[in-house]
């Protein structure tokens, strides 16, 4: 057998009732959320029951889709399931910097709690969205951006898919440009302009945020949003990489292919949903790609991999 990566899924994945099954049959992912609890009361209790549109809101999604994420990863370590190599999907990325352990459990789950908060903030002043663009290439969605003011490539997520972020308007008006060009535009359920000079604001405050947080160099590879390399084990560095990814483009493609240049062959899903899954699918034709998101999953998973 290859190598194995963890991907830890990110904000869009989260649905009512999520994490409940892992939180009863791991007491691993037990201790992630009741710990999360201790910090913020009733966490868990919005995971396992919240509402659709209560787990929407940026403050709550955060938090809630970051203890799905490490509860699973917890879960699957504690069964003998380790990973070579790791990575998170925006959001994710917190997660998968705690497992690694760069961030403790306490400080991982506070500075979410914080990047949620940052990140709300900014999307309520700047009134932006998200689009997923699809069936263009790269450079055309690039140039599409760049004839519309304010709209950005921001999200490369696989072969033929780019999401973007910006003001409303403007976003409208590029994806009616993504269509005349023969793309296909789709609004994401998202309440800001992610990864984008509009959350310039909320990477300032998480760099301030971060003078006060302690890190420790990965035990784990870890590949940084920000760079699609691996984390070094500088401090500095490593607060710029958690800082700078929250307002610049997240290069997932290229952190794939890197791993699979790296011999990854079994890629695991943690966390709620599948879209990182399909993600991988779509980029690397061939690889065995497994989800841990509930107590079904994780037997699966244990067994493809044991």
């Amino acid at each position: 057998m290859g190598k194995i990566a963890f991907l830890f899924s990110g904000q869009g994945a989260q649905y009512p009732g999520m994490g409940k099954s892992l939180y009863e049959a791991s007491s691993a992912a037990k201790a992630v959320f009741d710990l999360a609890d201790s910090v913020r009361p009733h966490t868990s209790v919005q995971c396992f029951s919240g509402t659709k549109e209560e787990l929407s809101q940026t403050e709550n999604t955060q938090p809630c889709v970051y203890c799905v994420d490490l509860a699973a990863a917890e879960a699957l370590k504690a069964c003998g399931i380790v990973p070579d190599v790791a990575a998170g999907f925006s959001l994710g990325e917190v997660a998968a910097l705690t497992f690694c352990g760069v961030l403790t459990p306490e400080e991982g789950f506070q500075l979410v709690c914080k990047r949620a908060s940052f990140m709300d903030e900014a999307a309520q002043r700047t009134n932006g969205g998200m689009a997923a663009i699809l069936k263009l290439p790269d450079e055309r969605v690039e140039a599409l951006c760049a004839e519309q003011k304010g709209t950005y490539p921001v999200n490369y997520n696989c072969p033929g898919q780019v999401s973007v972020a910006g003001e409303k308007a403007a976003l409208e008006r590029l994806c009616k440009a993504v269509q005349e060009a023969g793309g296909r535009a789709v609004p994401l359920a998202v309440s800001g302009g992610f990864h984008s000079p509009m959350m310039d604001s909320a990477a300032e405050k998480m760099q301030l945020e971060l003078q006060n947080v302690a890190v420790s160099a990965p035990t784990v590879p870890l590949y940084a949003n920000y760079t699609a390399e691996h984390y070094a084990a500088d401090a500095a560095a490593i607060k710029e990489n958690i800082a700078m990814q929250v307002n610049h483009p997240v290069p997932w493609q290229a952190i794939l292919k890197k791993m699979a240049e790296e011999g990854v062959t079994d890629f695991v899903e943690v966390g709620p949903g599948k879209t990182l899954a399909g993600l991988v699918k779509k980029t690397l034709p061939g690889v065995s790609i497994h989800r841990v998101e509930d107590a079904e999953t994780l037997q699966a998973t244990v067994e493809a991999l044991k």
